[in-house]
């Protein structure tokens, strides 16, 4: 008799190449959806087989490697497994095989057959309705400074609950439709949590924050928070990595003759030396005034010498440059039109 049992795939709504991320969310979504205790009346006792079903689903493509029996024997893969043992007992008899006997005279190709002709009743008894609360994600957007030193934020969390008017059916007495939740069987709640976002964080990280999810339903688990962070760039400091870049001007003398100028930092401005005859885009490194690193320490300030003219001249000024253009100088165009003839 045919296998009447659909496919898990089919049952969960995902595709044979769906990632096990992909089934428990699956899997997740539709416990929720088809809980038993949600529902009343005639609609609970079909749920209830739903939610079997789906729970088997998960019970099974949620373990990689009873997933790959399922995928290789389907709905039998229990006995496909039981009939591969035996075959592999029987392998001092008369060799593998479905026509394989054993010594004792017994044709594990008849027993296959037999076993495959029967319907699996394990796995079923004794399954509790308790299902693990869904995974929430929320984006957070932080600053360079709060990068430097971690930052706790206080996260508004809106969830679906079931309705407590209703219990979660979307009916009331007489099958019309709930008035407190139009329906749905379910309301918004909020919620305000303070969680701590670490130091160092990277743009594009998923920070976890165990257990602040969905509540899970009859001593379910609850699911786990999920923060995005995205890290807002700076009109100061370019970061790469543990990190930062920084523009520093300077007069044309401080490069030509040398200075102590203040630089920025992330927390406060620090003294640097700039060496005499410094060209531009020379760059100069402050070690350990980056962002914190993974492994405690913390990266590198690198500053980047611009030098840039007065936005006006004096007479004065005005002297001291054409005193200094009378005195003789390498041309500073000379290697670049060199190149340039050389094409």
């Amino acid at each position: 008799m045919a296998n009447a049992e659909r496919d898990y795939y089919a049952v969960l709504g995902v595709p044979r190449t769906a990632t096990q991320d992909e089934i428990k969310k699956a899997y997740r979504r539709l416990a929720r959806q088809y809980h038993p205790d949600l529902n009343t009346g005639s609609r609970k006792a079909e749920m209830e087989k739903k939610f079997k079903e789906i729970n088997a689903a998960h019970e099974v493509l949620s373990d990689p490697d009873i997933r790959k029996k399922y995928d290789r024997h389907g709905h039998r893969w229990q006995e496909a497994e039981a009939y591969e043992k035996a075959r592999a007992q029987a392998g001092a008899g008369r060799g593998a095989g479905p026509g394989a006997t054993s010594r004792e005279g017994f044709d594990f190709g008849d027993v296959f057959e037999s076993i495959f002709g029967q319907r699996s009743q394990g796995g079923q008894a004794g399954r509790t309705f308790t299902v693990q609360g869904e995974d929430l994600e929320t984006d957070v957007r932080l600053t360079l400074h709060e990068v430097l030193t971690g930052v706790t934020r206080r996260i508004t969390i809106s969830e679906p609950v079931p309705c407590t008017t209703c219990g979660g059916s979307g009916r009331q007495r007489g099958g019309r439709p709930c008035a407190a939740c139009m329906g749905a069987g379910s309301q918004t709640e909020t919620r305000t949590i303070e969680v701590r976002i670490p130091a160092g964080v990277q743009d594009g990280t998923r920070v976890r924050v165990g257990g602040k999810g969905q509540p899970g339903i009859h001593g379910g688990k609850p699911g786990d928070l999920y923060l995005r962070v995205h890290v807002a760039s700076d009109g100061i400091f370019r970061r790469q990595g543990s990190d930062i870049h920084v523009a520093l001007p300077l007069w044309p003398w401080e490069a030509a003759l040398g200075a102590e100028v203040l630089a920025p930092t992330l927390t406060d401005p620090v003294r640097v030396k700039v060496p005499a005859g410094s060209k531009a885009e020379g760059k100069l490194r402050l070690k350990g005034k980056g962002l914190p690193t993974a492994s405690g320490g913390h990266g590198d300030l690198f500053v980047t010498l611009q030098i840039v003219m007065p936005p006006t001249i004096s007479d004065e000024d005005r002297k001291l440059y054409e005193q200094l253009g009378r005195h003789p100088h390498p041309d500073p165009r000379e290697e670049l039109l060199r190149a340039a003839r050389r094409g």
